[in-house]
């Protein structure tokens, strides 16, 4: 566990420098790789430098709040962040999680008690990272090919799938067969309007007077 530990980076910022070095040594102490803010200027700075994989933020600071500070850092560099909090009031903590908290700590923070909030945060910060870049994908896929947006399009329809569903299903079948997606989006959509034509042929009936 020390190994993973060592390859994640958190980012703590506290306006309280006593309890930033505290918190920080004993993170360091934990394994983590860790960098410190004591306001919130420095820390958007150093998230888009070092690019954290999760941010610990204490909620009163006096130039910007951490739920605020929180909010800015996951718009401009995607940055999944813990709240910090010598209290508990529930607004509070409804309002951290509204602005994109992973989760909420109430201080004095010890160390143990903390590592498997910590530990949960960033397993879910990995799945948001993977669930956007796939999401990513799929838009260039579909800007870039009109028949794999037409496909998924079928799929979807035909399989009452949603657009991600029907993307990763036509996908995988291409890497099942190790053949391009294009190929595949065209085989498809052939297939289909096949399908299409032979149902118009069928003869209509109906019921004589």
């Amino acid at each position: 566990m020390s190994g993973e530990r060592a390859a994640r980076h958190l980012l703590v910022v506290d306006d309280d420098r006593l309890a930033l070095a505290s918190l920080a040594r004993g993170l360091r102490q934990a394994g983590y790789r860790v960098s410190e803010a004591s306001n919130g200027e420095d820390a958007l700075r150093l998230a888009e430098k070092t690019a954290p994989d999760l941010a610990l933020l204490d909620v009163c600071m006096p130039d910007r709040d951490g739920i605020e500070l929180g909010r800015l850092l996951q718009e401009r560099s995607s940055v999944p962040f813990l709240c910090l909090s010598a209290y508990s009031q529930p607004d509070i903590v409804v309002r951290a999680v509204q602005h994109g908290a992973l989760g909420y700590l109430v201080k004095p923070l010890d160390i143990a008690q903390i590592l498997p909030s910590v530990e949960t945060a960033l397993a879910r910060a990995s799945e948001i990272r993977k669930l956007r870049e796939k999401e990513a994908q799929l838009t260039v896929a579909l800007a870039g090919s009109r028949e794999i947006s037409m496909a998924v399009g079928v799929l979807m329809t035909r399989e009452r799938l949603d657009r991600r569903q029907a993307f990763e299903l036509l996908r995988s079948h291409a890497r099942s067969q190790r053949r391009p997606l294009e190929e595949i989006a065209g085989e498809l959509l052939r297939s289909s309007e096949n399908l299409n034509n032979v149902s118009k042929l069928k003869p209509k009936t109906g019921h004589r007077q």
